[in-house]
This record gives C-alpha cells, sequence and structure tokens, in this order.
C-alpha cells in the first residue's frame, strides 16, 4: 500500500497491524537489554551528546536572539552583514559551525563560503512552526549535534532560522562529573523505551490515518455495506487504469468475473465507450452507457483531487426503467406545452379565417405535416350554422403544409362529405375519426377515389379529421395528414388532435359571433352616418371615416365619431365633427341621437354656442336615462362626447365656430399657411354648468377648415403634440389640393397602422358668393317705403333673369316689410340672394318673431305670414346679438337649377 501512496516500501512486511505492533516490541526490548549491558560504555557517549546538544541550543539561540538579526534578514544582502558576526561568535563559543538560514532553508552563512546559497540539510519543520528543534547527524565532520532556532520578527512571525552544531568529540571531555553509571544507564533505557513507544505509536497512526478504534470498527462497516449492500456499483480504478475495488452491484451491473481486483480495466470485457470513461479518470455526471440491455448512469470523480492517491471511483445505477417512465413524463410534458402554446398562438384575432389559418400553421411542424380546416358557409357569414353538418357544404378556408401543390383540396374549394365516409359519418355525429393506414383504403377514399390515390401515391399514410364543435353544434372539420412523418397517428394523437381542435373552435365561435354582432354595428352606424354631401354652394367639401381595427376598438371598431354637413338659411352651411367616447353598439346609438339633435337644433338656426348649450343639455338628460333605467355603475352609465360647431356665411366669408372638449380645427389660409384655430375651449359635452364660447374668423376664397376626431392624432406610438404639428404640415403648403385630396394627404401621413380608435376627418374649401347676385336695401320705417323695396326687387330679378318670379317676390318682401315697419323697431334691411334657390331676409332690431296664425272670416288682417307660406317653399326666422331676420327660399325655376 505505500507503494502505492508515492512512499518508500517498509521494512517492516506483516501484512497485519498487530504483526508490525509485535515486532517493534520485540524490537524495543532487545534493545532495552542492550543498553543494560552496555550501559557503562555509553555513559560518556550520552553525556557528551548531551552536552553538545545544550551548547549548540544555547549558542544557537544566543545568536537568534541578537541585536540586528532582524534587520539583517530583511536587508537585501543578508549575507554581506551575518558571516562576519557568525564566524566570530563560533570562534568565541566554540561550535563548530553556525549557520543562518531563510525560511526556505537557503543559508546565508557558513563556515565555508562556497556552501552559502545552498539548501540546509537537516529537519527544518518544526522550526518553521516556532519550535526548537535539535537533531544529531554524521556530518563530513564526524557525528555533531545541531539545534535550529526560529528567528522571530517584530510582529512574532518566524523570518529566519539560526543553526548551531558541535561534534560529539569536542564535548566529550565535559563529562567526568556525570551521575553514577546506573542512573545513565537507566536514563538511557527509559529514553530508548519512551521513543520505541512513539515510533510504534507514529507507525500506527500512519498505517490507521489516525483512526481511532471506533472509527476503524465503522470504517470496516462502511467498507462492507459498499461492498455487499449498497444497491448502486462502485468502481475503485487506480492511476494505472488497473481495477482495485468492485461491489457486488458494480459486478451484476457490470457482468464481472470474481477475480477483477489488479486487472486492467481495458481487460475486464466491458463495451468500449464505459472502458474508455474508467481508464481516462475524467470527471463524468450521470453520463449514461448502453451496457447490454441495460442502461447505466456513470457518475466518475478523481482520487486524487485533495492529495490522496493517484486514480478514480465511480459509481453506476441502472436507469433503465427510469428512463421508461420518464419518457412517458416528457411525452405527456410536450403535449401539455403543446395545448399551451395553442392557447396562445391560436385565436390572436376575432376574424374567423384568420383563426383557422392559425390553427393550419400550429398543427404543421409540431402535429402534422399538412392541416387543413373547412367551414360551413354559413359560419363565414356569421350566422348561425345548422345543429348537424352531416352533408351540410363547407368551404375550404385554410391549408397549410410542406408543399403547396398536393392533391389535397386547395383553399376556396367547395366540399360536401359523403355520410358514407368515415368523415362524413364522423361529422354527422360529431366525433373524430382516425385513419391511422391510408393505403389500407377502408372507405375514406369515396369521398374522391382519383384525389385519394393521388395521395396515397406521393406518401400520405395516416389522416385524423375532427369536427370543429362549439355549444352543441358543428361549425366545420379540421383534417391533419401525416407524409414525410413515418410514424402513424395513434389513439393518443386522437386525443390531442380533439383538444387542440375543440380549444380552436371556441375562437372560431367566438369570430363568427363577433362576425355577426360587427355586421349589425356597422350596418346601424353607416345608417347614422352621412351617405353624401348635401347640395350648397358656400364649401366645396371632402369627408372620411375610418372605423378602428377590429377586435381593439371595442366591437369590430364600431365607434361614436361623427360628422356632418348642414344647409342653414341664407346659403350658409354647417359642419360638425363629434365624438362619443366608447365603442359597440352603444356609442354608435348614442352618436345617432346627437347627430340628430344637432340637426333638430340647426333648424332653429341657433349660434354655435347656443346649440352647444342645447346639446349640452341633451347629453345631461341620456346619463340621466341610463341612471334611471338601473345602469349605474356600468359601462353606459356616463355618456363622453366632444363636438365641434362652426357655421361658415359665403356671402361675407365669416366664419363663426365653438367647441365642446373637442380638438383645435386647422385653417388653411389661400397663401399656403396652416395654423390651428383658437376656438375657446368649452367643456365635454354632458358636464353642465360652464357656458361655450364662440370664434369669429373672416376666411377668404379658397381658404380650407380641416376638421377631425382625437382618433386621427392619438397614437401609442407618437406623442399628441407630435401628431398635431404632422397634422399642420400635411395640410400647410398645398393650397392648390382639392379637399379630397387634402383627405388623403392627411390620412396618409396620420393615419395609425393599427387605429385603436375610430377617425372622422371633414375638409371644406370655402367658396365666396358673386357680389352680383347679392342685393340689399335699407328700408325706413314708413309704409310708403314698401313700393320702393317693390320696384328694387323687380328691378334686380330683371337684370337676374327671373322675371317670372317677380310677383311672388314682390308679395313676400311687401308683407314682411310692412310686418317690420309695424311691429319691429329700429333700422330696416332687405338682402335678396341668388343661390341654389331665391333668398329673401328681412332683418330689424326687433327679437319678436312673427308666428303663422289662421284668420277668422271676419278678421280683416293676419292673412300676411299664411300668403307668405304658401308662395315660399320654407320660411323661418333666425335671431341675431341686434334683432331677428326673417327669411324664406322660394325655388328656382328648372332651367337655372
Amino acid at each position: 500500500m505505500a507503494a502505492r501512496y508515492g512512499r518508500r516500501r517498509s521494512v517492516l512486511r506483516m501484512r497485519t497491524l498487530a504483526g508490525q505492533v509485535f515486532l517493534l516490541q520485540v524490537a524495543i526490548v532487545v534493545l532495552l537489554v542492550a543498553a543494560g549491558m552496555g550501559a557503562l560504555v555509553l555513559q560518556s557517549r550520552s553525556d557528551s551528546e548531551r552536552e553538545a546538544r545544550n551548547r549548540s541550543v544555547a549558542v544557537a539561540e544566543t545568536f537568534a536572539h541578537s541585536p540586528g538579526i532582524e534587520a539583517a534578514l530583511e536587508s537585501p544582502d543578508p549575507t554581506a552583514i551575518l558571516q562576519p558576526r557568525a564566524e566570530e561568535a563560533r570562534k568565541r563559543s566554540g561550535v563548530d559551525f553556525i549557520v543562518v538560514l531563510s525560511t526556505q532553508g537557503i543559508r546565508y552563512t557558513h563556515p565555508l563560503p562556497d556552501r552559502i546559497g545552498k539548501q540546509f540539510v537537516g529537519n527544518l519543520a518544526p522550526a518553521r512552526a516556532g519550535k526548537v528543534v535539535t537533531e544529531k547527524i554524521t556530518g563530513t565532520i564526524g557525528p555533531l549535534v545541531q539545534a535550529v532556532v526560529p528567528v522571530r520578527g517584530a510582529n512574532g512571525a518566524v523570518i529566519g532560522m539560526v543553526s548551531a552544531g558541535i561534534t560529539i568529540d569536542h564535548v566529550s571531555g565535559v563529562v567526568e562529573d556525570q551521575f553514577p553509571l546506573l542512573l545513565g544507564a537507566a536514563g538511557v533505557v527509559l529514553l530508548l523505551t519512551t521513543g520505541g513507544t512513539a515510533l510504534v505509536s507514529r507507525r500506527l497512526r500512519r498505517q490507521t490515518h489516525g483512526l481511532g478504534p471506533t472509527e476503524m470498527t465503522r470504517m470496516y462497516e462502511h467498507h462492507d455495506a459498499v461492498l455487499h449492500a449498497v444497491r448502486e456499483g462502485v468502481l475503485i480504478v487506480d492511476g494505472e487504469g488497473r481495477l482495485l475495488l468492485a461491489n457486488d452491484e458494480a459486478r451484476r451491473l457490470l457482468s464481472l468475473p470474481a477475480d477483477v481486483e489488479g486487472r486492467p480495466v481495458a481487460e475486464l470485457g466491458l463495451d468500449p465507450r464505459t472502458a474508455e470513461l474508467l481508464t481516462s479518470g475524467r470527471i463524468a455526471s450521470d453520463e449514461v452507457h448502453l451496457v447490454g440491455d441495460r442502461l447505466l448512469a456513470v457518475n466518475q470523480r478523481s482520487t486524487d483531487a485533495d492529495g490522496g492517491p493517484p486514480g478514480s471511483v465511480a459509481t453506476i445505477r441502472d436507469t433503465t426503467e427510469l428512463q421508461a417512465l420518464s419518457g412517458r413524463a416528457d411525452v405527456a410534458q410536450a403535449r401539455l406545452k403543446l395545448l399551451y402554446d395553442a392557447g396562445t398562438e391560436i385565436g390572436t384575432t376575432l376574424d374567423v379565417v384568420r383563426t383557422c389559418e392559425e390553427l393550419a400553421e400550429f398543427a404543421v411542424g409540431r402535429f402534422a405535416d399538412y392541416a387543413t380546416v373547412d367551414l360551413m358557409s354559413a359560419v363565414l357569414r356569421g350566422e348561425e350554422p345548422t345543429p348537424s353538418g352531416g352533408g351540410a357544404e363547407m368551404h375550404r378556408v385554410a391549408f397549410h403544409g410542406l408543399r403547396q401543390d398536393s392533391a389535397l383540396y386547395p383553399l376556396g374549394t367547395a366540399i360536401r362529405f359523403l355520410p358514407t365516409t368515415p368523415m362524413g359519418a364522423g361529422i354527422g355525429k360529431g366525433e373524430a375519426v382516425l385513419e391511422p393506414d391510408l393505403a389500407a383504403l377502408r372507405g375514406w377514399q369515396q369521398q374522391s377515389p382519383v384525389r385519394a390515390q393521388k395521395l396515397v401515391d406521393s406518401g400520405f399514410h395516416s389522416m385524423i379529421a375532427v369536427p370543429l364543435r362549439a355549444r352543441g353544434v358543428i361549425l366545420g372539420v379540421a383534417m391533419f395528414w401525416r407524409s414525410k412523418r413515418p410514424e402513424a397517428f395513434e389513439e393518443e394523437d386522437l386525443s390531442l388532435a380533439e383538444e387542440l381542435v375543440a380549444r380552436a373552435a371556441v375562437s372560431v365561435d367566438n369570430a363568427r359571433r363577433y362576425t355577426r354582432e360587427h355586421t349589425m354595428a356597422v350596418t346601424l352606424q353607416r345608417s347614422l352616418l352621412p351617405r353624401g354631401l348635401p347640395e350648397q354652394n358656400a364649401l366645396d367639401v371632402a369627408f372620411r371615416y375610418r372605423p378602428a381595427q377590429a377586435g381593439l376598438g371595442g366591437l369590430g371598431g364600431v365607434g361614436g365619431d361623427w360628422f356632418d354637413i348642414i344647409p342653414l338659411p341664407g346659403a350658409r352651411v354647417a359642419l360638425v365633427v363629434g365624438d362619443v367616447v366608447g365603442h359597440g353598439l352603444h356609442a354608435a346609438a348614442t352618436m345617432g341621437r346627437l347627430r340628430t339633435a344637432v340637426h333638430n337644433f340647426s333648424t332653429l338656426d341657433l349660434p354655435p354656442d347656443e346649440l352647444l348649450w342645447h346639446l349640452d343639455e341633451l347629453v345631461a338628460r341620456i346619463d340621466q336615462e341610463e341612471v334611471a333605467d338601473g345602469n349605474e355603475g356600468g359601462e353606459a352609465g356616463v355618456t363622453g362626447a366632444t363636438c365641434l360647431y362652426a357655421i361658415y356665411d359665403p356671402s361675407t366669408g365669416r366664419c363663426t365656430m365653438a367647441r365642446a372638449g373637442h380638438v383645435q380645427p386647422v385653417v388653411l389660409h389661400a397663401n399656403g399657411t396652416a395654423d390651428f384655430a383658437e376656438v375657446p375651449g368649452g367643456p365635454p359635452l354632458g358636464l353642465g354648468g360652464l357656458p361655450f364660447e364662440t370664434l369669429e374668423l373672416q376666411l377668404p376664397e379658397n381658404s380650407s377648415l380641416v376638421l377631425y376626431t382625437d382618433g386621427l392624432v392619438e397614437d401609442r406610438e407618437r406623442d399628441i403634440d407630435e401628431s398635431l404639428a404632422l397634422l399642420r404640415r400635411t395640410v400647410a403648403g398645398h393650397p392648390d389640393r382639392s379637399p379630397d385630396e387634402t383627405c388623403e394627404a392627411v390620412l396618409r401621413a396620420l393615419l395609425p397602422e393599427r387605429p385603436r380608435d375610430d377617425i372622422a376627418l371633414l375638409v371644406g374649401r370655402t367658396r365666396v358668393l358673386d357680389p352680383a347676385k347679392v342685393a340689399d336695401w335699407e328700408v325706413r320705417p314708413d309704409p310708403s317705403a314698401v313700393g320702393e323695396v317693390r320696384g328694387a326687387v323687380a328691378r334686380t330679378l330683371a337684370e337676374w333673369g327671373l322675371e317670372e318670379e317677380a310677383f311672388t317676390t314682390e308679395l313676400i318682401l311687401s308683407e314682411l316689410v310692412t310686418n317690420a315697419i309695424r311691429y319691429a323697431i329700429g333700422p330696416i334691411h332687405v338682402r335678396l340672394i341668388l343661390d341654389r334657390s331665391l333668398i329673401c331676409e328681412v332683418s330689424d332690431h326687433s327679437s319678436t318673431s312673427p308666428h303663422l296664425r289662421q284668420a277668422a272670416t271676419t278678421d280683416e288682417g293676419g292673412r300676411g305670414l299664411f300668403l307668405v307660406a304658401q308662395f315660399a317653399d320654407r320660411w323661418g326666422t333666425r335671431y341675431t346679438p341686434d334683432g331677428k331676420v326673417i327669411w324664406t327660399e322660394q325655388p328656382l325655376p328648372s332651367e337655372e337649377l
């Protein structure tokens, strides 16, 4: 064993510890007897050695503690300082040498200068540990005793050593006064007995590595357990590749013979891979090796990592059954992972076709080589499918596979699965169908024999068909095919396919129901928004409406944004843009109510601020109605809405506008500059309590007014200030663009890729009435002035070529002017406008509005306004800051239209 650990083999070759102890005890007895016999001879020698030891220790300690020794050792050249001092001390003390050493044992001084700088011969370990050590050796000058004393620095650490030695012959003359011979002999015997006991103990400790009896017993028990009881193989291989130990389990697992200890591992008949691992000694962790019909997990570590003997130890355990269980667990885990991924990757949109495409794309590569999805025609239209899908017409909406030119039905094909085929029967019953061997042609080929033969010839060998079923009805069928994968579909694959399709069917049904609701909402919304431009000459108008992307903005993007172009009396036009917060049917319905209200309020010819005030009250009432219906706290509990209302008068070029929480409009001037109109901000509709203010602008001809909702400028990828600046830059610099071109440019620049809110955009370019088609007069508050007005009107109509309308117009103006003279106060003004109709306006400073009444047969008056209503196409009253205007409209002759 000593040879294995790199040490010399002991002279004692007894194989047991007891035998070695016996031989050592015999040797001690022999030495004691010999000591008694030679006591007289050795007494003098013993005294000499003691004297030599004492003197060498004394001299070494004295020199080690002499002044300046520490500084000399730490100097760059200790020899230059210490060599003279050491020689002088040697001569005075009478010793044979004084040697100063470094902590590594290199001589700094020596009586023979050629020995300086060489390694000191002797035991230095105790001195390095801070102890004094003496030893007797036979040197070139004969037997001598030398002592080694440590030199400590200021911090107590050993910084060097001093050795002093003297030959025994040099001190032999000092033993004349020693103790009697008998006491000397007894001391020698005692010394030898103690030394022998120490030697035995040291040898025993070396052999047992310092273990006591209890530990030795426990180690034996553990060793026996490793060899015979542990159910894990243990192999110990030395540094030369020979097997030192193999327990019973290792012998069983590796089928080793009985006499394997000491043989090279390469000669044990192991498989090359396992033999290479054991002989290499490399580290291995759970490395799996196939040995016979067993899967063995091998762990190997080196034995010399902490100074132990060279070699390695390996542990082996049988993992054959564990691998089988682990394989089944891995398959189950993979299936769970597949279903989890399907939940995140299928049904990401509320689109029926896209959901089917996601199912097909997901299955190919993970589960099948080809996948197809066919849906009922009713499902594609968003309608309720029939309770049973058997024999119903389906359309192929999704196809994905390794190749696109397979013999499968292509996309868009209308398919009716025959009830006599397994697929048709399964669809009718809502049951999945597994065809593990298509080449057997067990009925599935009846659907299309020619196509079926092409599929088999091209390598298709296995198929699963699973109906898409949701809420008890069949939506379609998903089919999975294998051609490249050699393994056929099994029953476990069928259950996986059913679970996969069941999850996809829910998403398809949700998308179908969404499609139906979306169609209803879009129909409602389209019925509420303007379908065209009204006839008017004040503005050249274009508009755009973009709903939010389906699935992002509520119910298919259907929202509450609206716009309107409303012709007003006096050739004026009102532009309206509004936004109801939220999406879906409720927002669309509320938008329709507000748009209708704006139309009704506009017939009263109210200024923008008053119209918004009335609209604000309406929204507040709508909220109260929602609360009364028990919806407080619900999604539709509070109606949030904004609105911008502008009136443009082409006869003056004046534009008056007010806003309720809406974004500022953009004004494009005729010179190409663009800026935001600073319309005073009012609160959103429905808050109440705060007034609305108006802004009046002078818009020259060919100026443009750009009205829009916040969906155009609100984008998660861009700050709203940046969007507003981009809008202004897009509009500016292009006064020659038509309103339609301006709409397209704005949408190209600002429309988000995935709009989350609907967008309404309205662009109006101003026109100005020809001054030649406008005539006005100031009327004196005198009944005689009526005739003057009639004459002026007749001449004007003659200039316009409307002589046929002169009588009717004179009659209307005569009645209106007469009423103004009789009942009104202040100046009276008459204006005649030729536009799409002939417009007559009579204004005064009275706020009293005339009203139509039925005159009795005996009444002398009261019929004038009745005649006006009969001859005019429309008539009405609008109020101004100074009073009121009574207006009428007469249709023009057909050739003027």
